[in-house]
């Protein structure tokens, strides 16, 4: 089963903030990954007002704005595909996840 590991970040974050530790740490952890050998995918995105969001009209139409989709206060700032045995697990790679990158993480299953 894959399981995404979603970083979520709050809209004003700023990646300069993020220190030698915090990036040898992640480094770390995408090397425990592979070893075990349950990474598929890892990415982080650019900031989101840098996005492009694409909204289809009523008459069919896609009109594309600058910017997220959505207002919110937190937005993913990169994640992980896992090959996991189980929930659980994933959720374990997920709590390294959260402490490697100071922040809070999300656990999905892909359907």
């Amino acid at each position: 089963m894959q399981y995404l590991v979603a970083i979520q970040h709050p809209v004003d974050y700023d990646s300069s903030t993020e220190d030698e530790a915090m990036e040898r740490d992640i480094d770390v952890l995408n090397e425990e990954m592979q070893a075990a050998g349950i990474r598929v995918f890892v990415g982080g995105l650019e900031p989101p007002r840098k996005a492009k969001s694409l909204r289809r009209q009523r008459n069919g139409d896609v009109v594309i704005t600058d910017g997220p989709y959505l207002e919110t206060k937190e937005l993913i700032g990169g994640f992980w595909v896992l090959e996991a045995r189980d929930m659980e697990e994933a959720v374990e790679w997920g709590r390294k996840a959260a402490i490697a990158c100071r922040t809070s993480v999300e656990v999905r299953a892909f359907n």
